[in-house]
């Protein structure tokens, strides 16, 4: 038995929706001109910015959104399944920060910092996606969201979840996937990347935000809605008011998205978080935080769709006890509510800084909620008294066959960076600080870069040095030194 967690029950289900429906319709939400004509033309009433959206014309989109997709590898292999409760991770993305690994400080990222980024999670099997981990400050803002993924792209095979900053680069990111993919219509029958959009609290979806739902769903590249109701400063302060304020958010950006191309991919999802009333800041590690993520994530699967949340974040300035305790915990939750795509490893400042040692320790945890959503299963066909009857009461297990066949689908091993070893009393050891560099640099000194068809490459390489042309860059960061 898969164990599962939910934090709510039917009828409050059925309650949050009936009000996120009311919030849609009045006091409605404010859309910018590039979604009016179409909402207009659907049945929408409109004054001004602000769009009323009728119930029934938001159920009719919700009813066209698949229940599921896939995203591909490099090589076209499906491997991340939105759905269900298919659970898997990535780390968080666009930290404008990077912990250095010898300071451990917080400093602006750069591209080479980005690059170690990839390489590392490349290497970590517990994730099963990257992400544009970080805004590199030495690319200029203007072709940041495109540069960003064309150096996953180039360090990658795996799928990746991105987004754009604004509504035209959007299309500069997809020009480059078409090239890596070989060819456009790929992004629709294969898709590599998942792009997060995010509409701003309360009920509001701006200029690039809605050009971005549209021209994704026209692509037909699968699209994440990212909403983040702050509870209690952009968002009412109770936890199921604040989850009712998500899903009107994710309802209309549904509407708006299945208008443009019924049936294009979309992703129930969001970055929640409490306002902290002592410190004004948003805390990703607190438990309510967690359990919005998972109260969200919960009504989205009610509708029968992909879910996302943003969990295995830390608040501190630095990788210590505090991190691991808050990403660990909120790890193992996701997994228990059965989010499909978590997204958020390896970050700390309130997801303004990301951290390669965290990373790698974010991944320990995630193993470990990992076993535990695969339950206890009978693997015998006596449960014990077989066993026992081998070894009497002398209870020598260890010469017994079974534990030689079974005990490596039994216990999950974790790397060294987690420290099982027996110690003499005088024997302090490295923290796990120190063992988590030891680990980067070892998966660092393993990783080779996966194979990509020659022309592909050079194509991405031409492209981003055209762009790049245009801003006075004249090598690029990351690829050329």
């Amino acid at each position: 038995m898969r164990p599962k967690l939910e934090l709510l029950d039917s009828s409050l289900i059925e309650r949050i929706l009936d009000e996120a429906f009311q919030l849609i319709r009045e006091p409605g939400i404010r859309v910018a001109p590039y979604a009016i004509d179409l909402l207009q033309s659907a049945g929408a009433h409109i004054t001004g910015d602000v769009v009323r959206i009728p119930e029934a014309l938001a159920r009719r989109a919700l009813e066209t959104v698949p229940h599921e997709f896939f995203l591909y590898d490099r090589a076209g292999n499906p491997v991340v399944h939105y759905g269900g409760d298919d659970v898997h991770y990535d780390p968080g993305s666009s930290c404008l920060k990077i912990l250095d690994s010898e300071t451990q400080r917080a400093r602006p990222a750069q591209s080479c910092d980005l690059v170690r980024l990839v390489q590392v999670t490349e290497m970590l099997p517990q994730y099963a996606a990257q992400s544009t981990a970080v805004v590199c400050d030495d690319v200029p803002a203007e072709i940041g969201d495109w540069y960003r993924l064309l150096l996953v792209l180039l360090y990658s095979a795996k799928p990746v979840v991105t987004g754009a900053f604004s509504g035209p680069s959007l299309h500069r990111l997809l020009e480059l996937l078409a090239i890596e993919s070989g060819v456009s219509e790929a992004l629709r029958q294969r898709p590599r990347a998942v792009f997060d959009v995010c509409p701003s609290p309360p009920l509001n979806w701006s200029e690039f935000a809605s050009q971005n739902m549209i021209d994704l769903a026209r692509a037909g590249v699968p699209a994440e809605i990212v909403s983040m109701p702050q509870a209690g400063a952009t968002a009412p302060v109770t936890l199921a008011g604040a989850i009712v304020q998500h899903a009107a958010e994710c309802i209309s950006g549904i509407t708006i998205h299945q208008l443009a191309s019924p049936g294009a991919p979309i992703v129930w999802g969001g970055a929640p978080a409490i306002f902290d009333m002592r410190t004004g800041t948003c805390p990703m590690g607190a438990i309510e935080t967690t359990m919005l993520d998972m109260g969200c994530a919960q009504v989205g699967k009610h509708l029968g769709l992909p879910t996302h949340g943003y969990l295995v974040a830390g608040d501190g300035i630095c990788v210590d006890a505090q991190a691991a305790a808050e990403s660990s915990i909120s790890a193992v939750l996701g997994a228990l509510a059965g989010i499909n795509m978590m997204s958020g490893a390896g970050m700390l400042e309130f997801t303004g800084c990301q951290s390669i040692e965290k990373l790698v320790i974010d991944a320990e945890s995630i193993a470990s909620a990992q076993r535990l959503i695969q339950g206890i299963e009978q693997r015998t066909d006596s449960l014990a008294v077989s066993m026992f009857a081998q070894t009497g009461l002398h209870g020598d297990f260890l010469k017994l066959k079974e534990t030689r066949a079974l005990f490596r689908g039994e216990q999950h091993f974790p790397s060294a960076v987690v420290d099982r070893a027996a110690h003499s009393v005088d024997d302090n050891g490295a923290d796990i600080l120190v063992r988590a560099r030891e680990r980067t640099a070892e998966l660092l000194a393993g990783y080779h870069r996966p194979a990509m068809f020659s022309d592909r490459e050079q194509g991405m390489l031409d492209f981003a040095r055209h762009e790049a042309r245009k801003f006075d860059l004249r090598k690029l960061p990351g690829v050329e030194a």
